[in-house]
């Protein structure tokens, strides 16, 4: 059985690859001394909730440099010394929950899986500073679903995320946020996604319990030579 003591997920240590062009990204934990990207960063930000017709929590320079000073934070450049992305992570309701927050990425490195990249960078991170927190997100980016899902993130209603009132105010900047106001905080157009360290399994194990052993077997890589051996592979993958 999954307990909380094997709840980190193994990742891999993110090194710079090539991905565009000839050019090189470097996915690294923030330090001080980028905050020279810090206006950068918060331009980028509102250029693309205004891209998206949505609204996300405005932020200062001040509050970027802040995470960065606090290692709280995932840089994308390339080695030409050019901002390329950037993601931080907020904690609300005491630590128990984790918000990996602001993920974007310059224009011209979009679409070549360098959001994926980052993300995960910050998973990690997040995993590594606050390993019994639930690490939470609300977005409307179907690309953003598709990698948190890869993660161990699953849908979830707003109830079971953070109900701290903080939080929620950083919605108040976007243009739906009268439908969330008009649910009592129920619904809106974002879709709420948690990942719980005392239930990590991957979402492939969850869809698999839902499975006849046949196809069990085959989602989770195992091709049994009958339905017996089927049967008592699906049962030890669900004990381990």
């Amino acid at each position: 059985m999954h307990t909380a003591t094997t709840a980190f997920m193994e990742l891999p240590v993110i090194q710079p690859d090539s991905e565009h062009g000839n050019e090189m990204f470097i996915v690294r934990v923030a330090e001080e001394s980028d905050a020279c990207y810090a206006q950068e960063i918060c331009d980028e930000m509102e250029a693309s909730a205004k891209v998206r017709g949505t609204g996300i929590a405005k932020r200062k320079p001040e509050y970027i440099i802040e995470k960065m000073r606090e290692g709280k934070a995932v840089i994308a450049t390339t080695t030409d010394g050019r901002f390329a992305g950037f993601c931080y992570i907020e904690t609300w309701s005491g630590k128990e929950f984790v918000a990996n927050s602001g993920l974007i990425v310059a224009p011209p490195f979009r679409h070549v899986g360098l959001a994926k990249r980052i993300k995960r960078r910050i998973f990690e991170l997040s995993r590594e500073k606050y390993p019994n927190a639930k690490i939470f997100g609300i977005t409307t980016s179907q690309a953003v679903m598709k990698i948190n899902t890869e993660l161990g993130y699953v849908p979830v209603h707003f109830s079971e995320l953070t109900q701290d009132d903080t939080f929620w105010e950083g919605c108040n900047s976007c243009p739906n946020v009268d439908i969330l106001k008009r649910t009592q905080r129920k619904m809106c157009l974002c879709t709420g996604m948690l990942f719980d360290p005392n239930d990590p399994h991957p979402i492939v194990e969850r869809v698999a319990e839902h499975l006849s052993p046949e196809l069990a077997a085959q989602l989770l890589g195992e091709v049994p030579t009958n339905a017996e051996s089927s049967d008592s592979q699906v049962v030890d993958k669900m004990q381990k």
